[in-house]
C-alpha cells in the first residue's frame, strides 16, 4: 500500500528560481506588482474585444 517514493532528480536552476530564492522582498514586490498590472491590462483588452464583438 505504501511503497517507496519515486526518486526525483533535481533539475537545473533557472533564472526565475534564482530570482525567487535570492531577490530582496522590495524587488519581488516591484516585479509582482508590474506583472499583475500587465496581466490586468491584458484581461481588460480581452474583455473589451469580447464586449465590442457583441
Amino acid at each position: 500500500m505504501f511503497g517507496q517514493k519515486p526518486k526525483v532528480k533535481p533539475v537545473a536552476s533557472t533564472p526565475f528560481s534564482e530570482f525567487i530564492r535570492n531577490a530582496k522582498s522590495g524587488e519581488k514586490k516591484r516585479v509582482y506588482t508590474d506583472v499583475m498590472r500587465k496581466a490586468s491590462e491584458e484581461q481588460n483588452r480581452v474583455m473589451n474585444r469580447l464586449t465590442d464583438a457583441k
